[in-house]
């Protein structure tokens, strides 16, 4: 029994002493991870992989909230605001970046956070109606070229991230595709497979079902090369020199986090995108990789990101409402 004891103690200091080890500044007893989308999303259901795990390795509580709206700009203001004492955290995608490019959001993406680490990225799909005469992207250029802004597109609003996206291939491709704006990407789906519209940038995961009814068949990927997840699409960058996109998922800190906290997350996050095997299978739905990067080059990318986006957005008057 005293062995038992001891050994139970030796376990819970070395918990104690592993969390510490990463951080000089100790780690809150709770941590709360803000989704600014609903329950359910892709957002929501990464962040609720996380939380067990990251709180496994931190020797603390983890919980997930919602605070949707807004674009995502809701809860990301409300984690800007809140104290940066690694409490409040917040996990979202690239439509982060393409918020603060098209509309004015109550903090600044890069001024108002800490960018902590990226937790995974992954292409968008190409796609048209099943019964489409379209068979690939080519073919789609082709007619866009010959019938300037005949041809459309819909995406789930102006400003959104497929808006972005499919603007800066019709730029690369130096075609006229007259923009569909939805409310949301599920309408713009159905009527994608409606034939309703000739094409649609988007997650895979939101076009699955279609395409495994055969209303919607799919052309391209945005990836630089072939990706394993799609072996017969081809990437819309050997038809588009140049072109690719790739959708990441992020999580951040307020500004002026102790950056020994935020080491101690980063650290933390990448061996949970190393190692967990429901993570990999969430990513590779939509053809994408966990990623594991310091906190660093992550936040360079978002810097990046926000440029290129924002430049974009202006070069074509492009405002969210």
């Amino acid at each position: 029994m005293k062995h038992l004891m001891q050994t139970t103690a030796a376990l819970l200091c070395s918990a104690v002493m592993t969390a510490a080890a990463w951080a000089a500044t100790p780690v809150p007893r709770q941590i709360t991870i803000v989704v600014p989308f609903g329950p359910g999303g892709s957002n929501d259901t990464i962040a609720r992989v996380i939380a067990p795990e990251l709180a496994a390795r931190l020797n603390t509580r983890v919980i997930v909230e919602n605070r949707a709206g807004a674009a995502g700009a809701i809860g990301a203001a409300h984690v800007a605001k809140s104290a940066a004492d690694g409490a409040t955290l917040l996990l979202t995608s690239s439509t982060f970046v393409t918020s603060a490019a098209t509309r004015r959001t109550p903090f600044d993406a890069i001024t108002s956070f800490s960018p902590v680490a990226m937790v995974g990225q992954g292409p968008l799909v190409i796609a048209v109606s099943g019964a489409s005469k379209y068979k690939t992207l080519g073919d789609v250029l082709d007619a866009a070229r010959k019938e300037p802004g005949k041809l459309n597109y819909g995406s789930s609003g102006v400003g959104s991230f497929a808006h972005l996206a499919t603007t800066l291939m019709t730029d690369g491709a130096k075609v006229d595709i007259t923009h569909v704006p939805y409310t949301g990407a599920a309408a713009a789906a159905a009527d994608l497979a409606g034939g309703r519209i000739d094409l649609m940038l988007a997650n895979y995961s939101s076009l699955a079902s279609l395409v495994d009814a055969g209303k919607v068949r799919l052309v391209a990927t945005t990836a630089p090369v072939n990706n394993p997840a799609f072996p017969a699409l081809a990437p819309a960058a050997a038809t588009i020199p140049g072109f690719e996109v790739d959708i990441w998922v992020g999580v951040f800190a307020p500004a002026g986090t102790p950056p020994d906290l935020v080491q101690a997350y980063n650290k933390a996050i990448n061996e949970i995108n190393q190692s967990s095997a429901r993570l990999v299978r969430l990513f590779k739905l939509d053809g994408g990789t966990p990623a594991a990067m310091g906190s660093d080059e992550f936040a360079s990318r978002v810097k990046a990101d926000l440029q290129r986006w924002r430049e974009l957005a202006q070069q074509h008057n492009i405002t969210a409402q």
